[in-house]
């Protein structure tokens, strides 16, 4: 989704192909051994296989809204988001599997990095300031994410000013744009969907 988002943002025209990944297209495998998603493509050959570095190559192509302001303080967010906190949110997500812990502990675990952006949050309405960046483009999937676990007790959780930050995504134009659903792609079949 962050990789998406910095595209549309950016105004950059893509080809979307979208992959079933239980059973990947030899193309996805073809261009990046990883054959994981995102992948971008490029015309000239060069493969972008990691959503924060799509987004940094978006970002250098065009950036109308100076979301890159900051990469400093970006980077340490969207470390902290990237590492940590995505562990636990995936233990928290799938807690059956990580049966070392309950649920609630992986939740605890990752409430640390919702009271850092709550604190922010609390000062400004985006995580480094008065307008979008980076960090809040490249976090925001992750902590859909998290308050999808259990919705109910994100609702009355202790952090208005991230409930607000995320609502306010959720209603955005950009949201609604990246949240198209495209049919599963399927070599020689024509079910490409463009996206501006």
């Amino acid at each position: 989704m962050r990789a998406r988002l910095a595209l549309a943002y950016t105004g950059i025209k893509v080809e979307i192909r979208e992959v079933e990944l239980k059973n990947k297209p030899q193309a996805l495998r073809d261009i990046s051994p990883k054959a994981t998603v995102p992948v971008l493509h490029l015309p000239d050959g060069k493969v972008i296989d990691e959503s924060l570095d799509i987004m940094h190559w978006a970002l250098a192509q065009h950036d109308p809204a100076q979301w890159l302001a900051d990469t400093k303080t970006a980077k340490t967010l969207i470390t902290w988001n990237d590492g940590d906190f995505k562990y636990q949110l995936d233990r928290y997500k799938y807690a059956d599997r990580h049966p070392q812990h309950p649920a609630e502990h992986y939740r605890s675990q990752g409430e640390l990095f919702l009271a850092e952006l709550e604190s922010r949050l609390q000062v400004t309405p985006w995580l480094l300031g008065e307008h979008c960046t980076l960090a809040d483009a490249a976090i925001f999937p992750f902590i859909r994410q998290f308050a999808a676990v259990d919705g109910q007790w994100f609702a009355t959780a202790d952090y208005p000013a991230v409930q607000q930050w995320l609502q306010n995504w959720l209603d955005s134009a950009l949201f609604t744009a990246v949240m198209d659903k495209y049919p599963i792609w399927v070599e020689g079949v024509e079910t490409i969907s463009r996206v501006v």
